[in-house]
């Protein structure tokens, strides 16, 4: 298991840091002097002595709040080699009075002690500069992060601790980002959601307002017309209703908890029954509709329910916008990935700008496509995507407009 200095208390670290320094010190002075043993006893003596006194000054310090004193951390490290300094200089001055040094070499050890001294403090201010720099550079950065620039970075110099925070920054920016890429993205659905279903959910209101209204003042006594009327009102209660089926199920796979109830079942059977629930309006459009399966298919473990959606979104959405005389087919597969699936027609096609986004939810292209009748709110291409990577599959198209588009999802 790693230990991590920065979790021993400081106390222990400043004890065992005059520890360390003590017996280097005692080991050099008997390997290059070879004193004997009342000499070294009495170094021993003295290098204790120094150590606990230089030891308890520098910890009074830490206790007292100098650290925290100092206006930057430039003049912080500065006083710290100072103290370190001056230190050094009673430490060896003091060793001289005991050793019975000469007055002129404990004069010129003086000189030498204050020289070694200033220079020490004068390299540690440039030195502590590479720090401090970076340090105002973060805090610079945190400043324009806090205004709302979340394309703030900062450089990663070195592998120390403010290379570290200075990678975590970053990181941190970059998830700031993120998240108000997301955020804004979320009020970009909202908004696209109250404009849409405003207007899906008021086209069917406003006509089953206006039957009921003519029913109501016995304005349609006709029964044929009556008929009629009733047919497009429950045309558009159907509507009402697969636009709020629709924004349920959205809303479940944005949560993440769409229910999936996988079993293994017929894939052909539910092609099969998908086609011909659609039969009769591929009639009507003079479209050609048919299937395609393969006799190894079956059985395949999926949501039949839920994949039946996707069979419904597919198909009606290429049955909209295929014209008469046109033709759509649904092919199916079995691959070493799974079950393959193609819905093609021979429609109009999508633009090469809308393919990136025809899987967003409300997302309908071009606006002559969005002002079809029945074009919905955009969500059955979403909605198909959501069930299908809910199956651990995924889903592809191809397009070519005016020959038409291909749908491919796979379904492991």
């Amino acid at each position: 298991m790693k230990l991590s200095l920065s979790r021993v208390p400081m106390l222990a670290r400043l004890a065992f840091g005059v520890l360390f320094i003590f017996a280097i010190s005692l080991a050099f002075f008997k390997l290059l002097m070879s004193p004997p043993s009342n000499e070294l006893g009495l170094m021993a003596a003295f290098l204790g002595i120094t150590a606990l006194a230089s030891a308890l000054v520098g910890y009074a310090a830490y206790r007292l709040g100098w650290v925290n004193r100092s206006p930057t951390l430039r003049w912080t490290l500065l006083g710290g080699y100072a103290l370190a300094s001056i230190l050094t200089f009673f430490n060896v001055w003091f060793s001289a009075e005991l050793m019975f040094a000469s007055e002129h070499d404990l004069q010129l050890a003086i000189v030498l002690l204050v020289f070694a001294g200033g220079m020490a403090t004068i390299l540690g201010y440039f030195l502590s500069s590479t720090v401090t720099e970076r340090i105002h550079l973060l805090k610079g950065a945190a400043e324009k992060l806090a205004e709302g620039d979340l394309q703030t970075r900062v450089p990663v110099n070195g592998r120390d601790e403010v290379a570290t925070l200075s990678a975590t920054f970053n990181q941190m920016a970059e998830q700031l980002q993120a998240a108000d890429k997301k955020q804004r993205q979320l009020e970009d659905l909202r908004r696209d959601l109250i404009a849409w279903a405003s207007h899906d959910l008021q086209t069917p209101l406003t006509s089953m307002r206006a039957i009921l209204e003519a029913l109501a003042d016995g304005v349609v006594e006709e029964p044929e017309t009556v008929k009629r009327y009733l047919v497009i009102a429950q045309r558009d209660v159907l509507s009402l209703s697969a636009l709020i089926d629709d924004l349920f199920q959205m809303s479940q796979l944005d949560a993440g908890g769409f229910p999936l109830h996988r079993a293994q079942a017929s894939l052909s059977d539910l092609i099969s029954d998908t086609l011909e629930s659609f039969s009769q309006l591929a009639r009507q459009q003079e479209i050609t509709l048919e299937g395609h399966v393969e006799l190894d298919v079956d059985p395949v473990f999926m949501d039949t329910q839920a994949v039946g959606r996707v069979f419904n979104n597919l198909i009606s959405n290429a049955l909209r916008h295929t014209p008469a005389r046109g033709r759509v087919s649904v092919w199916v597969r079995r691959t070493a990935q799974g079950v393959e699936v193609t819905v093609s027609d021979t429609g109009e096609g999508i633009r090469p700008q809308d393919i990136p986004h025809i899987f967003e939810r409300f997302y309908r292209g071009d606006a002559s496509r969005s002002r079809k009748r029945g074009t919905g709110a955009g969500l059955g291409l979403a909605i198909a995507r959501g069930i299908i990577q809910a199956h651990g599959g995924d889903i592809q198209v191809e397009s070519e407009v005016g020959k038409g588009t291909q749908f491919t999802f796979h379904i492991p």
